[in-house]
């Protein structure tokens, strides 16, 4: 019959059995040191640190299990959660919290719980998997307050006293801190700041007041980054942005403005502009400036007798005065060129505004309409588009990209009428250039398009 012996006493008297060698190998191993590095100071290869940390191990059960019978079921037992301290171990034990508990961990079949940081040294588990299942559904909770973080980890299952900061903290971690230290996704930060913005608020915004908490450069951005997430809802006529689940708040039943004035022409009939202003404005209160581009819908038109009516019932579309042809654009023959400052729009993929010229001089008079150039290679073409209140070019990115622009720089445009191609280049002046790519940049204004043709 094996006796009960004193666990403590006889682990620190085990601990003195060993030679220094031994003990250097087992504590080095404990602090997460490769084999090469144990072995290194030592002058031993890592073959031999290995044998020597095996030996030892062999050695510590057979005197464990001369102290001690029962020792594995009780670790185990004490292992049997996603993740438990060594403390834990030795208090099951009835240990001191030693070095050699780390050995026992190991010849019992526990291990350190995997995480994104690598193995979480001090820590060990029957079920090494487990911890990383809980931190990801960690992550799936996210984004939360900073001082929300322990209750969200009570709901996740984590155990009491994970160096859960330390872990969330690393540069593999699926979340990272906010500037104001909220715990938000890496891959989605700006949404997920906008999301907990607006629920500390407790009210919807407007995209430019977005801006400071999405770090976010522009209101665009803004806006078609949260009409690409589900969580969020714009609220119309005023364009403010609200969290979906805010149930109470009451939003039009209207899209768009256009929509709302053809809804109006449809059941009254023709009207004169002041009355069908009028009447838009009570179900969608827009200003008069968004109107009067409303009447540029393919939808809308003019009567024989100076009133608004559906093109569909033979009212004849509104043309559009030419606007100002701004300094940034410039014609010669069929050629069609501008200069488009890069911006996060562009190296984000999105569609960069332009000014209303451009449709104008490609007869994209009414909205919506567009019209695609082809690009040398293979690149997308570029698509010119109308709307009613915004002509917007896209399909840049990959152009910006390949001419290593930053934010900033400037971006040659140019767009043959006749054939419906297009070119893009690298439009900066050289000695203002913001990439410093001198060799790349074209002279400003047209003559850069014209080298960029050559």
């Amino acid at each position: 019959m094996v006796v009960e012996r004193s666990m403590d006493e006889w682990l620190i008297t085990a601990w003195e059995v060993f030679d220094e060698r031994e003990r250097a190998v087992v504590a080095g191993r404990s602090k997460g040191r490769t084999l090469d590095e144990v072995g290194a100071p030592l002058g031993l290869s890592r073959e031999r640190v290995r044998q020597i940390q095996s030996g030892t191990r062999k050695r510590l059960v057979v005197m464990a299990d001369m102290a001690q019978d029962s020792w594995r079921e009780k670790l185990l037992t004490a292992g049997a959660g996603m993740a438990s301290p060594r403390g834990a171990f030795a208090a099951a034990l009835g240990v001191v919290d030693h070095v050699l508990l780390d050995e026992l961990l190991t010849a019992a079949g526990l291990a350190a719980p995997r995480t994104w940081a690598g193995p979480l040294r001090g820590w060990w588990s029957a079920d090494p998997g487990a911890l990383g299942d809980a931190l990801r559904h960690l992550v799936e909770a996210a984004p939360f307050r900073g001082d929300d973080l322990g209750q969200a980890a009570f709901e996740a299952g984590l155990p009491v006293g994970l160096p859960l900061r330390r872990l969330l903290s690393h540069s593999e971690s699926r979340l990272a801190l906010s500037p104001d230290g909220h715990w938000v996704r890496r891959k989605a930060r700006g949404r997920d700041a906008a999301y907990l913005w607006l629920l500390e608020t407790g009210r919807p915004c407007r995209a430019d007041e977005l801006l400071a908490p999405m770090a976010s450069t522009t209101a665009a951005a803004v806006r078609e980054a949260l009409r690409r997430d589900d969580r969020f809802r714009q609220i119309r006529p005023e364009g403010t942005w609200a969290l979906a689940e805010w149930t109470h708040l009451r939003a039009s039943t209207y899209a768009s403005a256009v929509e709302a004035m053809v809804s109006v022409v449809t059941e009254s009939g023709p009207l004169s502009r002041t009355q069908l202003f009028a009447k838009v404005t009570e179900l969608y209160p827009v200003t008069a400036w968004r109107l009067k581009q409303c009447l540029l819908s393919d939808q809308l038109g003019e009567t024989l007798d100076g009133l608004v009516d559906l093109v569909s019932r033979g009212a004849r579309p509104f043309e559009e005065e030419e606007p100002v042809q701004p300094d940034t654009m410039a014609v010669e023959g069929e050629v069609l060129g501008m200069r488009i400052p890069v911006n996060g729009d562009i190296l984000r993929g999105s569609g960069v505004n332009v000014n209303t010229w451009l449709t104008w001089r490609l007869g994209l008079r009414r909205a919506p309409m567009s019209r695609t150039f082809t690009t040398p290679g293979d690149h997308s073409p570029l698509v010119v588009r109308r709307g009613t209140s915004s002509a917007q070019i896209s399909s840049l990115r990959r152009h910006a990209l390949e001419l290593e622009v930053v934010d900033g720089c400037v971006l040659a445009v140019l767009l043959r009428l006749d054939d419906g191609t297009a070119r893009v280049g690298h439009g900066c002046v050289p000695e203002t250039c913001p990439a410093r790519r001198p060799q790349a940049a074209a002279p400003p204004g047209l003559n850069a398009f014209e080298t960029q043709e050559a």
